[in-house]
């Protein structure tokens, strides 16, 4: 059997992590602080009688529950205390996660935008809509060698390239980064793989034999599907064709295309789906299913395969565990296709990015400060344990935290850790890894497993001008093209033939794509902003 990277049964994890949960009988969990690679610096200077910097920012929920659940994200206790010790006051506008593209496309067109804009990666994104082109943001440059040094020293280059105008030299964003790019696993339930009589998969047909055992079994969802397969396009990986904007190649004949265009390759990722869907191992309505019931049906237990996050595994498996006891889930390799690879598509370095509106300039040496702290030891020790004295004890520097195992503690976790905090490396929190023996084997599947797996490709920043120009042969950041997904779609619930997907390609072409090709190409071979 490969190795496992194994969740304890929630008896084991009560042995392993709960052991710090009962404040009347047990000591809590404890840490070291010292910090992972961030500043060892305080928060902003400030004169006690400074008023706080007021300015207004766009989030996107990110599918956060603590966040689309609460009643006023402004009033939260812990938005609160990062105004306190940044001496800010925060008007937080959010954007719902389902809506962000076309919500950010309103904002610019009626010209409400808030004095700092988060966006989801370089200047060029969808969702910007040109505003860095057309003068929306100020450059940084002279605002971070003045106010942002800490940024700037422990951000890495790459990051900051892509938020850099390679004519001008400008620097319009600060990134959020992401130091490991292989992010998203396959996940399984072992319990289930044991009942069964199964090992761990290597090959998609060996997963196949998998996913009918479960359905045996009478699980409901033998792999968890999900709309336009954004997290369920594990056999893409398998067979190297994602199509995403990271996802162009160098074909044979030397001209630099979406990968899906390797024709026979798409034929059997899409043969494995259709198979699938015919034998009822993924949902009938897969391709309804949002976000939030993604996760819902994950974590009641009614799925045996998955893809996600693998730094949701502490979360995720607690509050499946805890939802079923018993259960056991893990982190394995993804299926492998034909050239004995797979994994899923590669992140850029950038995650989340944020912007300063030209308008609010009066403001901008404050907004890049409170930037600057949030890779402070104090911004560390808040965003990864909260408010001290109530969340968590500081002991002279020994810090006394116990983790949360029930939903609620884990969704108020995963805000402080994620959502809130606007820029670090958010591959995992390593000091509240370390707490659990979940955790310890998240970090072990990042180190052992996600290192050896995943799909890379080559991306334009800013995008093609035949993306922008030609949408239906534009891609997501993590889904097909409308074009091209439109007849995925529905050569999977056998609306039509797989072998009629070259006619798919030459649609793509007289749509553009010929057009599309060109300028890849020429631009590839320029090296004119072209990343691998």
């Amino acid at each position: 059997m490969r190795k496992l990277f194994v969740l304890a049964t929630i008896a084991a994890l009560s042995v392993s992590v709960m052991a710090g949960c009962s404040k009347n009988n047990n000591e809590p969990s404890k840490a070291a602080n010292n910090p992972s690679n961030t500043a060892a610096h305080n928060k902003p200077e400030e004169t006690p009688a400074a008023k706080p910097a007021k300015f207004s920012i766009s989030m996107r929920t990110l599918n956060v529950p603590y966040v689309e659940q609460n009643p006023d994200i402004n009033k939260d206790k812990y938005v609160l205390a990062l105004e306190k010790m940044t001496n800010t006051d925060l008007d937080i506008r959010l954007i719902p996660h389902n809506e962000y593209q076309d919500k950010m496309i309103q904002m610019f067109a009626t010209n409400d935008i808030p004095d700092v804009v988060q966006g989801s990666g370089g200047i060029s994104g969808q969702e910007l809509a040109g505003a860095v082109q057309n003068g929306v943001f100020l450059p940084l440059n002279d605002l971070l060698e003045q106010y942002g040094q800490n940024l700037l020293k422990l951000l890495p280059k790459e990051a900051w390239d892509r938020l850099t105008d390679a004519k001008t030299g400008n620097i319009y964003g600060i990134p959020e980064v992401l130091s490991n790019p292989s992010r998203r696993a396959t996940w399984i339930r072992t319990d289930l793989l044991e009942k069964a009589g199964k090992q761990i998969p290597t090959t998609v047909e060996e997963t196949i034999d998998v996913l009918r055992a479960f359905k045996e079994l009478g699980v409901e969802h033998p792999y968890m599907g999900r709309k336009n397969f954004k997290y369920a396009d594990t056999f893409f990986g398998s067979y190297d064709v994602f199509g995403y904007l990271n996802q162009f190649k160098l074909f044979p004949d030397g001209q630099v295309k979406p990968s899906f265009f390797d024709a026979d390759a798409m034929k059997k990722a899409i043969g494995t789906y259709k198979t699938m869907f015919d034998e009822g191992l993924i949902s009938k309505e897969f391709a309804t299913i949002e976000s939030a019931d993604f996760k819902s049906i994950v974590t009641s237990g009614k799925a045996g395969m998955w893809s996600m996050n693998a730094n949701e595994l502490p979360i995720w498996g607690t509050q499946l565990m805890t939802n079923v006891p018993g259960a056991k889930v893990a982190l394995i390799p993804s299926p492998v296709g034909d050239d004995g690879k797979g994994g899923y598509a590669y992140y850029n370095p950038v995650t989340r990015s944020y912007f300063i509106n030209v308008n609010a300039k009066d403001k901008a040496a404050e907004i890049v400060k409170f930037f600057d702290w949030m890779v402070s030891e104090q911004a560390e020790l808040f965003f990864s344990y909260g408010i001290e004295g109530e969340d968590y004890q500081n002991d002279g520097g020994t810090i006394a935290y116990t983790p949360p195992t029930d939903e609620a503690g884990t969704n108020k976790q995963r805000f402080l850790n994620y959502w809130l905090w606007m820029v670090q490396d958010t591959t995992y929190n390593k000091r509240i890894a370390e707490l659990s023996e979940p955790g310890k084997q998240m970090v072990d599947a990042f180190d052992n497993l996600l290192t050896k797996e995943g799909r890379g490709g080559i991306e334009f920043d800013p995008r093609l001008e035949a993306l922008v120009k030609y949408p239906d042969l534009s891609p997501l950041s993590d889904q097909l093209p409308p074009l091209v997904l439109e007849h995925v779609l529905k050569m999977v619930y056998g609306k039509e033939s797989i072998d009629s997907y070259d006619k798919v390609l030459e649609e793509y072409l007289s749509k553009g794509g010929k057009e599309l090709i060109e300028e890849a190409t020429a631009r590839y071979n320029s090296k004119e902003n072209a990343f691998e």
